[in-house]
Order: C-alpha cells, then structure tokens, then sequence
C-alpha cells in the first residue's frame, strides 16, 4: 500500500486547479483550521480541528512545530499568508508547477 502526503496532493491540486484555484482551496483549508474569534491558524485551532484535515495522528508537539515552521513573525499563530507559503515549503515539487505554470502564463 503506498502513503500519499498532503503535499503529494499540492502539485497535482495546481495542474487541475491553476493557480488561481489552487490558492483558493488554501484559503478554505487554512478557514477550516483557524480560530474563528481570532482570525489566525493557533496551537488550539489546530488541534481542535486536525481531524478535518487528516492530522488526528499527530502529536501536541509536532502540531507545535508545524505553527513554528510557519511562524514568520514570532506572534505564534499562522496567517494566512504564512500558512500558504508553510504549504509551498512542504511541496518541493509545487515550486516547480508553479514555475511551470508561470512559463506558460507568460508565453
């Protein structure tokens, strides 16, 4: 049985989608994990809603390290442009689609 990631999902996500439509599906996933009072992806947004996005087997702490990857600016929290760029850095290959699909905007 071969184990798919989130980010095998993302490359393949911006060839259907396109780029417009990919970071649209990344504002509702980053809607579906932030605290809604506070606007912002938090250490208890994230856990209370991990099972929405298939992260339930992850630990306290390895959620804590996902917010710090992100954590641009040290608030803690993730915006909504540090959680799109956090999903670019975990894809690798999304960068290249994303090159190629800028290539071909531009031809």
């Amino acid at each position: 049985m071969v184990h798919i990631e989130f980010q095998d999902f993302l490359p393949i996500m911006a060839i259907k989608l396109c780029g417009e439509g990919l970071i649209n599906e990344l504002c509702k996933g980053y809607r579906m994990l932030m605290d809604g009072e506070k606007g912002v992806i938090t250490i208890d947004s994230l856990k209370r809603n991990s099972k929405l996005m298939g992260l339930q087997d992850f630990s306290d702490e390895e959620l804590k390290n996902m917010i710090r990857e992100g954590d641009m600016n040290g608030d803690g929290a993730l915006d909504k442009i540090e959680f799109c760029i956090l999903m670019f850095r975990l894809s690798p290959d999304l960068l290249l689609v994303a090159q190629q699909l800028l290539h071909k905007a531009h031809q």
